[in-house]
């Protein structure tokens, strides 16, 4: 699979120790920054780029990485086609998949630790859209409100 990783300094930690994980378990990464800690960075010039990515299907999933995980899920949300969380559960990690066909999982660098966070990757990696109808209708009205609320 191909994923996208993007951090701001708050992340930048949980970043660096995740990214090889990925590729050790075969996926292609693209990692959008930082590419340093700098901690007078700002999440968006990093998950504004990821976020367009996953929304252009360059990578087939995203991963998106502030201190609190917030600001990273506020920020990716606001590119059409994308459906980004903040996750720091299990049940949610896949759930958001499956049900709302999650496409970025959003994380706390300050929140999770480096074994929660790489269960938590996994585990929305693994799992799929169901696409049943209830899901594909609901999907459908948030489509219709990112067209309505277009500039």
């Amino acid at each position: 699979m191909k994923i996208g990783i993007a951090a701001d300094h708050g992340g930048y930690a949980l970043k660096e120790a995740v990214r090889p994980l990925l590729e050790e378990a075969g996926h292609e990464v693209t990692d959008y920054g930082a590419r340093s800690l700098d901690d007078k960075d700002d999440y968006p010039d990093y998950v504004i780029p990821l976020a367009e990515a996953v929304a252009g299907k360059r990578v087939d999933r995203g991963i998106a990485i502030c201190g609190s995980g917030v600001g990273a899920s506020i920020a990716a949300n606001k590119v059409p086609g994308l459906r980004a969380a903040l996750v720091h559960d299990h049940f949610s990690a896949h759930q958001g998949v499956e049900d709302d066909d999650m496409n970025m999982l959003c994380l706390g660098g300050r929140v999770v630790g480096n074994s929660v966070a790489e269960e938590l990757i996994f585990t929305y990696l693994e799992a799929k859209f169901t696409g049943e109808e209830r899901h594909e209708r609901r999907l459908n009205k948030v489509k219709h409100l990112e067209d309505k609320y277009k500039g």
